[in-house]
């Protein structure tokens, strides 16, 4: 069967359908779209982009890991990505208060120990690293059921635990200072959250590819956070935009010739710039005075 685009939306989803591979890939994405834009929309408001992407890259170093031990990858990515946010929260703090400059220092360095680890794991090998490729750019065409399961229990574990953090993670994001006075535990929420970063990159980035788990990870978030202040609009629109970014992606790789991951990132890249210019745009018209007519001069 040669898939190909018709002006039949039920044609074009049949044949979405119709091999194993690409409903695996579809509800693994679903999944992850998900997943990546609750996440990264926590991640955005509080200023840790630099840590959502030095944990994407720790999924090199886990990679030749696991391959030289000779256990899974997803063993290797949710180790490496758990043990680099351990690293990130224990240097991020200076005087019991968190220190951002201190946390982009500690995080740079993270970053340089993942990718010598990984050079070193990858030569202590002594071979090639399979699926080279699928582990930087990303590739659905080999997600299988098993994969799909365990990315639906971190979802839902990661989904639990905003339930029942998101709250006093705002209040801290925002203030840390008044969240503390409060009695939040601003420390242990920072774990947490660094944490639950750390295996939602380890779970994206086996579907995005390390090079653009961004895509899902900040995209969503910063244009939902261009539109509007709101919080569950701008979270709602987050998880929507992910979707569309997912699915739109999915598809136009089934049917066309490139990648998965040039359509997303490419999506996920006009999305934003058309969101930012909306935003510019809503707020020159707001700068403008309004116009004096004769009737309100005369008045």
């Amino acid at each position: 069967m040669n898939p190909h685009l018709s002006v039949n939306p039920l044609t074009d989803f049949h044949q979405l359908v119709v091999y194993p591979f690409m409903v695996n890939a579809l509800e693994a994405g679903t999944i992850v779209a998900v997943l990546a834009s609750v996440v990264g929309w926590f991640m955005v408001l509080r200023r840790e982009t630099f840590a959502g992407h030095t944990l994407s890259l720790m999924s090199f170093p886990g990679a030749s890991a696991a391959a030289l031990a000779g256990v899974s990858l997803s063993l290797g990515y949710f180790s490496f990505c758990v043990a680099g946010a351990l690293a990130i929260a224990a240097g991020s703090r200076t005087a019991g208060r968190r220190n951002l400059a201190q946390e982009s220092a500690v995080t740079g360095t993270v970053q340089a120990a993942a990718l010598a680890l990984g050079f070193l794991f990858l030569s202590l090998y002594g071979g090639i690293l399979e699926n080279l490729e699928a582990l930087l750019f990303g590739s659905f065409l080999g997600i299988t059921t098993g994969q799909v399961q365990t990315l639906a229990a971190v979802a839902i574990a990661v989904l639990a635990f905003f339930l029942v953090a998101g709250r006093p993670l705002i209040y801290s994001s925002v203030d840390e200072l008044a969240a503390d006075a409060r009695g939040v535990p601003v420390r242990l929420i920072q774990v947490a959250f660094l944490i639950v970063l750390g295996l939602a990159v380890a779970a994206t980035a086996q579907i995005t590819g390390v090079l653009l788990v961004f895509a899902l990870l900040v995209a969503p978030a910063a244009a939902a956070q261009q539109l509007t202040t709101r919080i569950p609009l701008s979270l709602i629109l987050t998880v929507l935009f992910a979707l569309a970014i997912i699915w739109v992606g999915l598809t136009l790789a089934y049917f066309g010739n490139y990648s998965v991951g040039f359509y997303v990132s490419t999506i996920a890249f006009v999305l934003y710039i058309v969101c930012r210019g909306s935003r510019a745009v809503a707020e020159r018209l707001q700068e403008r005075p309004p116009r004096t007519t004769a009737a309100t001069a005369a008045a």
